[in-house]
């Protein structure tokens, strides 16, 4: 098999090295900055460079780029694409993507499969990629036809090698509403708590609760933006919804409401426990 990986930092580096545990599998890097490129074959994760006449040879292409950029990407070489092979963009975003790939593959001939690794770090470039990033997690798939079980499988097949547990299959409208709930929003909230003033003096005051909320505060501030502005209508609905949850504990905290902050402190802990199971 051979894949295509256009864009090496974390996402992207770390699906390079995680195909080159396969020795059956040729992987072909292609990267903006060629020193990142020819640093990812000097480290064994890249056999060689992926230009355009080489992407007829991939059985798959993983576009691992910020939204904007991975249509970009699919314009430019809309001709160059394998006609049996499969191209898949790897972006936080579904919607605009998907839109716009599935259209572009029914007009150039090539398939088209959206698709969400949901791993990653706080740190971001090649430097940081590793080979076992995606064992045992999750790899959100949103398919242009739902109806073809066959092809559901060959997408697993050439999933496989990157080591990733479940594969959830959705469409591009459910992918972004539960995003922005399990992961954009996390990031704002944590971004946004880090600014208290109170935050300069936490040391020796900070254990686990802190290290928890405050990990994803460390973010790549063009990437989530992106992200975050491409779905906007349902962050700004998650936003709302956290928003007046804050006003309700901080009333009850203004008014020295004992019984209300405690009901509304025990509301989340038994929706915790629903969900969680």
């Amino acid at each position: 098999m051979t894949v295509g990986i256009v864009g090496l930092g974390l996402i992207g580096g770390s699906l390079a090295k995680a195909y080159k545990r396969d020795s059956s599998v040729t992987v072909l890097g292609w990267n903006r900055s060629r020193s990142t490129l020819e640093f990812a074959m000097l480290d064994g994760a890249v056999d060689g460079v992926l230009t355009a006449e080489k992407l007829k040879d991939c059985d798959l292409v993983l576009i691992a780029l910020y939204p904007q950029a991975a249509m970009d990407y699919m314009r430019e070489h809309a001709d160059d694409f394998s006609k049996t092979g499969i191209v898949m963009d790897c972006a936080g975003v579904k919607r605009a993507i998907c839109d716009f790939g599935f259209d572009l593959a029914r007009k150039h001939g090539f398939t088209f499969v959206g698709g969400h690794p949901m791993a990653g770090t706080q740190f971001s470039g090649f430097k940081y990629a590793k080979a076992t990033l995606y064992d045992r997690a999750p790899m959100v798939v949103v398919p242009p036809v739902f109806d073809d079980p066959d092809f559901l499988e060959r997408i697993k097949a050439l999933l496989k090698p990157a080591g990733f547990g479940r594969i959830s299959v959705t469409t591009a409208k459910d992918h972004d509403e539960m995003i922005a709930f399990t992961s954009q929003m996390c990031h704002v909230v944590s971004n946004g708590y880090i600014k208290s003033p109170t935050a300069a003096r936490h040391k020796g005051f900070s254990a686990g609760s802190y290290k928890d909320l405050t990990r994803v505060a460390w973010l790549n501030p063009g990437m989530w933006s992106e992200l975050i502005l491409d779905n906007r209508e349902n962050m700004l609905a998650e936003m709302d919804a956290f928003i007046a949850c804050m006003t309700a504990y901080r009333d009850a905290i203004a008014a020295n409401d004992h019984d209300t902050l405690c009901a509304l402190l025990e509301e989340g802990k038994r929706r915790k426990e629903e969900i969680d199971g």
